[in-house]
This record gives C-alpha cells, structure tokens and sequence, in this order.
C-alpha cells in the first residue's frame, strides 16, 4: 500500500511538468478529470486522473484496428498492463509523443506490458489513410482502433482533451489516467512503477 502512494505521488509530480493536451473532445470530465483552460480556445492544463483502488472499473467495448481485426477489452488480459492512449490526428502534442510510445511499446515483452492507441476523429468506415501514414511516420507500431459508438461509450466519452491516457491492469481493471502528452521518460517511470505494484 505504501508503494502505491509513493508511486501517486510521483504520477502526481510528473503530471505538474507534462505538456498540454490539444482542443476538447466530447464527453466531459467523467473518468475523473477536472482539466482547465488557459482561455476559451486554448490548451487544457494536464491534471491526473485519480487511481481508484476501492471502486473498480471495468469497460466493455468492440472496435476495429487498421488491419480490420476485431478488437475488445479481452485485449487486457493478454498483459499485466495496458496503456490506452486516445489521440487525434489534427493533435500536435500527441503527435509528438508517439515515436517515444512506439518506442517503449518495443522495449517491453508484450506479456508485461502493451499500448493500444484510439484515434478519437476517424470513425470505422471513415478513411483511413492519413491515420496509417502519421501511425507510420512516427513509428507508433502498436495497435490502433478507430472511434465506434463502443468505444465511444466505454472510453471516448471520459475524455475532455487529446491526448489522454488510461491504464488497465490484466483483468480490465482501471487504475488511472491523465489528461496530456508526456516524454517517454516519464512514462516509462509511469510504467514501471504500476508494474511494481501488481
């Protein structure tokens, strides 16, 4: 229990110096976050979302990734823990992070840990190209799944500003989040410290 308030704490820290998420999607702040911003058309303050050990949730949802594979929250079971990291094409902050994403996605065996990208602006059935090229050019080689009204319900809907990130433990359990983009150091101290404490 002490290490995971060590680990809170340091999240919370990190979150202070994280770089602003882009323009707001739709939905509201309901996974927890209360972001601001600057003026009416300007950045979103980063704030993490709080970790929730004594209320657990689970999310249910069906997508499509690039490949045309079905993919739904039994993807969580195939590691200790999963980032899900919801961004947009037009976003420049999320954008920026995805090489360091792609890169920690190769750096760790898959069993321990995995990223799943949602692309929150093209639905399935939408075209497809610009969201394969910029996958491509910043060498983000993970799954990523296009926007559905499942999606929408189960993840979509809790985010008030590109990019946010989700953890889920194995069994889909939600652990935590935030509300901007990071360098892939302090994600990888993210990472690490949640894989400790499972």
């Amino acid at each position: 229990m002490d290490k995971l308030r060590k680990m809170c704490l340091g999240i919370l820290v990190l979150w202070l110096i994280l770089l602003c998420g882009c323009a707001e999607a739709g939905g509201g702040p309901s996974a927890g976050s209360s972001p601001e911003s600057d003026t009416a058309s300007g950045p979103l303050v980063s704030e993490e979302l709080p970790l929730e050990e004594s209320s657990p949730i689970f999310i249910t949802f069906e997508g499509t990734d690039l490949d045309g594979n079905t993919v739904s929250q039994d993807i969580f079971s195939q590691s200790k823990l999963t980032m899900v990291n919801v961004w947009a094409t037009y976003c420049n902050p999320c954008l920026r992070e995805m090489p360091g994403l792609g890169e920690l996605a190769e750096e760790y065996d898959g069993s321990e840990f995995q990223i799943i990208g949602i692309v929150s602006d093209v639905m399935e059935g939408e075209d497809q190209t610009l969201v394969e090229t910029l996958v491509q050019e910043t060498g983000a080689a993970y799954p990523h799944l296009l926007a559905n009204d499942s999606i929408y319900r189960a993840i979509l809907n809790s985010v008030s500003g590109v990019p946010t990130t989700f953890f889920f433990d194995g069994d889909g359990m939600y652990l935590g989040g935030v509300v901007g983009s990071a360098e892939k150091s302090a994600w990888e101290e993210i990472v690490n410290g949640l894989l400790e404490a499972q």
